[in-house]
Formats: C-alpha cells, sequence, structure tokens
C-alpha cells in the first residue's frame, strides 16, 4: 500500500466540498461535531473501563461488547479530528495519504462492526439454544479467535481493497463529501476498475452472508425462547439489545449507501447528514443501549458513580 502511493503522482490532494453549504453556520456544527465525539468519547470509555475493571464482566459477552466499543472508538478517531479541523478552515483538503488512511479507518470499522455483531449472534446462540455445552464451546480460546476473527478479517480486506485503489492513476481531485471513502476515490481512476468491483461484490457477499447467519442464529433463539418464560427473560435482557444495535447499524449503513445514487434529489446537507449516520448513532447508542438494558453493567457503573461520590465527600 505505501508503495503503491508513492508511485501516484498525479493526484497530490483531495479536494473536500462535502462543507459547501454549510459556511454560514460553521461554529454551530462544530459545536456539535465537538460534542458528539465527547459523547462518543466518553459513554464508549465508560463501558470499556467497566469491563475491564469489574471481574464479573469477564464473560464472552461483555468482551465482545467491549470489543464493539473499541471499536466504535477506532472508527470515529478516523472521522471526527479532521471533521473539527476543516469546520475552521476555509478550503477544506486532505493529501493523498491522509485520504487513503481515512478511507481504510473508517472501512475497517464498518466491516469489523458487522463481524462483532455476527460474532456476538452465535455467542447469544449458543447460550441459549445450548446452555449446557455454553461454556464447553464458548471457551476463552475461542473467544480470543472470534476476537481475532472479528478484527483480522476487516484489517486485511481492507487493505487489500485500499492496495488496489492506490494503484490507480486518478483523473480528479474532487470528493462531494466531508470525509474520503473508496467509491468517491474510485470515481476519479484513469483506468478499469474491474478487479475492485470484483472484490466489492465479494465483500457485499460476505456482508450478506453474515446477515443471514444473524437471521438464522435468532430465528433459532426465538424458537427456543418461546417455550419457556425463563428463555423469554433471558431473551429479553440479552438478546434485544443485540438486536436493536443490528438494527441501527444495517439502517445507518443503508442511510449512506443511498446517498450515494447520483439519481436522488437532495441537498447536500441532508447527503451528508445521511453520509455520517453509522459515524454518529451506532457509536452513541451501542453503549447506551447494552449500559442500560444489561443489569450487570448497569449495576457496576453506577456503584463505580457512587463509588466516587463517596470518595469526593470524604475528601
Amino acid at each position: 500500500l505505501t508503495k503503491a502511493m508513492e508511485n501516484s503522482t498525479q493526484v497530490k490532494l483531495f479536494y473536500l466540498f462535502g462543507l459547501q453549504e454549510t459556511f454560514n453556520n460553521k461554529s454551530i456544527y462544530f459545536f456539535l461535531s465537538l460534542v458528539t465525539y465527547l459523547l462518543i468519547i466518553t459513554v464508549n470509555l465508560t463501558l470499556i473501563i467497566t469491563i475491564i475493571q469489574v471481574k464479573g464482566l469477564h464473560e464472552p459477552m461483555y468482551i465482545f461488547l467491549c470489543s464493539l466499543c473499541v471499536n466504535g472508538l477506532y472508527g470515529t478517531a478516523g472521522f471526527y479530528p479532521k471533521l473539527l479541523l476543516d469546520l475552521q478552515s476555509d478550503v477544506q483538503v486532505i493529501s493523498y495519504g491522509g485520504c487513503l488512511t481515512q478511507t481504510y479507518v473508517i472501512y475497517t470499522s464498518v466491516l469489523c462492526e458487522m463481524s462483532t455483531l455476527t460474532v456476538m449472534s452465535y455467542d447469544r446462540y449458543v447460550a441459549i439454544c445450548r446452555p449446557l455445552l455454553y461454556h464447553t464451546i464458548v471457551t476463552s480460546l475461542t473467544v480470543r479467535k472470534l476476537l481475532l476473527f472479528s478484527w483480522c478479517y476487516p484489517l486485511f480486506i481492507s487493505l487489500i481493497a485500499l492496495s488496489l485503489t492506490a494503484r490507480l492513476p486518478l483523473c480528479g481531485s474532487r470528493i462531494d463529501k466531508i470525509f474520503c471513502d473508496n467509491p468517491s476515490i474510485l470515481k476519479h481512476a484513469c483506468s478499469p476498475i474491474t478487479i475492485n468491483q470484483i472484490l466489492n461484490k465479494c465483500m457485499i457477499l460476505v456482508h450478506v452472508l453474515q446477515l443471514l447467519f444473524i437471521v438464522f442464529s435468532y430465528c433459532q433463539i426465538v424458537r427456543n425462547c418461546v417455550k419457556s418464560t425463563k428463555g423469554r427473560i433471558k431473551f429479553t435482557q440479552t438478546c434485544v439489545p443485540h438486536l436493536l444495535t443490528i438494527f441501527i447499524f444495517i439502517t445507518v449503513t443503508l442511510f449512506d449507501t443511498l446517498q450515494g445514487w447520483n439519481n436522488v434529489n437532495i441537498t447536500l446537507n441532508m447527503r451528508n447528514a445521511m453520509a455520517v449516520q453509522f459515524l454518529v448513532i451506532p457509536p452513541v447508542l451501542n453503549p447506551l443501549i447494552y449500559g442500560l438494558n444489561l443489569q450487570k453493567i448497569r449495576r457496576a457503573v453506577f456503584r463505580k458513580c457512587n463509588a466516587h461520590k463517596i470518595i469526593d465527600m470524604k475528601r
């Protein structure tokens, strides 16, 4: 990827035109973006630190949730700092290498979110449908392998996708969004992008297979849970947050896909709003949904907050 970036001499900078309609309200957008980013950092770090420090939460479900929150911080780190700088600048530009780096971070974050949600659905399936075998199937080694899959697959496949993009000579430098992404770069390719399109279709197929696996898992879970009151309670407590997270993620990623259609007649601000939903809603709501619905996490967070209050009072 680095060699391919060095060999490209046609485009040194990309111009981001996504903020054209915000010139008169930049201070408002800056404030809202800063508050959103600080909120994302706060809620995700709170959940991560709570899960790490409380030994009772060192279970597969909470470990996967911790991974989901880490991914939320990782993905937003590739977007918000640059956006905040752009909202303070008159001209929004990004270097060729910076554009590919931002694309890579956001790309891997989206793929990792889907992989982690798939892993979490498998964990819930085993826990509810095969409870007696849960600790035999989902061992510490299995958890490490699933975490490795949920992170290594996105990092590896994104590296291949960006390497294929970096080899292409480009004939333009305009990006009509507020952040860089692979389709926006490929629009300026001066040579055929057949290989890129094939890889993209393969990745879509993998996503569809992951989604089908999630649907299959929850069909089995629902069928198992309706048989008993205890099963329904367990489903409500541990599976509803996961289903809400999946629904939100699929909805907001569809927004980003729809805004890329050239035949959709909407304003630039509306396109921007649709494009950034997956960088705003899941990172904020995922920790809140799990924190409010899972009793162990809720109790652990409140216990820590009360402990800090007591310490402050003693001081």
